[in-house]
């Protein structure tokens, strides 16, 4: 997996007044924690921007003060104005010790449904994941070969050894939808809906025929 290589500088000053005059140098302060403990650490900004302005998961290995630290990104700041970075945590890598990390999703292969004419929709992008450093990779690899008109993969489906995923197991990864024409087609082809003939009335019996009034007798 790649790595970048980042010189850092020691911090011996960390409030305010020393920060804001970091960045005026255009340099980034941050920090490494999750090893015996805590390095604060400067470097220029530009050093970052190959693992801070990308998609791709990688690992970062800091120098500070001639040790190196192996390590991944953890969180980052921007100034809310002017966008630029204002602080970057890293997490270094201890064999032994499980650590979290967010693996980009990378679908292959094409769905059954979209053969069919669906349309593809990408629900999730990345994984949480728990797992030790040896394991971690670019990339998490979820086929969508079999995936039909109307599916799902979830997940749930993801079966990745030696990784714990700690996203909600229900959540859709990707799924195939009918697209517009498609769902034009199936209604073309479907049976055109109409109301049941109504039964014929049954013919109204004739009426019975009028009795002839008796004659008067005679006086």
């Amino acid at each position: 997996m790649k790595t970048i290589t980042i010189e850092g500088q020691l911090r011996t000053e960390t409030g305010k007044k020393a920060t804001r005059q970091l960045r005026s140098q255009k340099h980034v302060p941050g920090v490494i924690y999750g090893g015996t403990g805590e390095v604060n650490f400067s470097a220029p900004a530009t050093a970052f921007k190959s693992l801070v302005y990308t998609p791709v998961f990688q690992f970062a290995e800091v120098t500070v003060d001639g040790k190196k630290y192996k390590t991944i990104l953890k969180d980052l700041q921007f100034d809310t104005v002017s966008d630029e970075l204002t602080h970057v945590d890293l997490m270094e890598l201890v064999e032994d010790k499980k650590v979290i990390a967010t693996l980009p999703v990378q679908l292959s292969g094409v769905s059954k449904g979209v053969k069919e004419g669906g349309k593809l929709l990408v629900k999730l992008k990345s994984l949480q994941v728990k797992t030790l450093p040896k394991y971690l990779k670019e990339f998490i690899t979820v086929d969508i070969t079999n995936l039909e008109l109307n599916g799902n993969i979830r997940v749930e489906d993801v079966k990745e050894e030696h990784f714990e995923i700690l996203n909600s197991p229900r959540i859709p990864l990707a799924s195939v939808v009918l697209t517009r024409q498609l769902k034009q087609e199936e209604a073309a082809t479907a049976p055109a809906g109409g109301a049941a003939p109504a039964k014929a009335a049954a013919p109204a019996k004739a009426a019975a025929p009028a009795k002839a009034a008796a004659p008067a007798k005679g006086k």
